[in-house]
């Protein structure tokens, strides 16, 4: 399939999922990770009509978004390194990595010099896989209050990533873990503002994400394929 044929095939199935479990297509955005893809591909993504672009190093985000920044809305959503947020900040609209007080601090002390705020998600280890980053769950609630008086970061929801299965249907208890954790931190009024959104689901796994609730899904391969 080209890429054109790529988009409406996910569309499709975007649509089945929320069918499935009662929800409207307006409830869950796509963010295609161009982290593999060349500027060309880049580009033509956006042409397309996809409106959010995901990249997970700035190395690499770097030539795409000299060229194409203006257009779509860019999303960091790899680990940060705290010498890496003053590329990062101002030019990603939101970041998917938050998940320690270092990062947090330094994110601050960024968009306090440009005069904005950042828009963050808090990433969740929900899995436990030692080879991912993120936060223990049960280092969520007391994180969630230390970085509640930083003024220049607007928490929006929480991120995570599912291990890779053969049969996607086993991250399911990873997804609603992350929505009842969501949830959690909302009913204890552990931040300024409720969180809204999700962000889950993977080229393997994003149905069972968006039967558990997700609001963003990050889509590679099965989206803008290999190069």
């Amino acid at each position: 399939m080209n890429l054109q044929e790529r988009i409406a095939h996910v569309e499709r199935r975007i649509r089945e999922a929320c069918a499935r479990s009662g929800r409207q297509r307006e409830e869950v955005n796509l963010i295609a990770v161009t982290k593999y893809a060349s500027l060309a591909t880049t580009r033509q993504v956006l042409e397309l009509g996809l409106q959010h672009i995901g990249e997970n190093r700035w190395q690499d985000a770097k030539p795409k978004w000299e060229e194409l920044g203006a257009q779509g809305t860019w999303h960091f959503i790899g680990h940060l390194q705290t010498n890496k947020v003053k590329d990062v900040v101002g030019r990603f609209a939101y970041i998917h990595s938050l998940d320690r007080l270092s990062l947090a601090t330094e994110l601050q002390k960024k968009a306090e010099a440009l005069d904005l705020v950042v828009r963050c998600f808090l990433q969740v280890n929900v899995s436990g896989e030692e080879s991912k980053y993120g936060l223990a769950p049960a280092e969520l609630i007391d994180f969630a209050r230390q970085i509640r008086g930083l003024d220049r970061l607007r928490i929006v929801g929480l991120m995570t990533m599912a291990p890779f299965e053969s049969e996607p249907e086993r991250t399911r208890p990873v997804f609603r873990g992350l929505r009842e954790w969501r949830d959690r931190l909302n009913d204890e009024a552990i931040l300024s503002e409720p969180l809204t959104e999700l962000s889950m689901g993977m080229s393997n796994d994003f149905e069972v994400a968006i039967e558990e609730g997700a609001t963003w899904i990050r889509l590679g391969s099965v989206l803008v394929g290999h190069e």
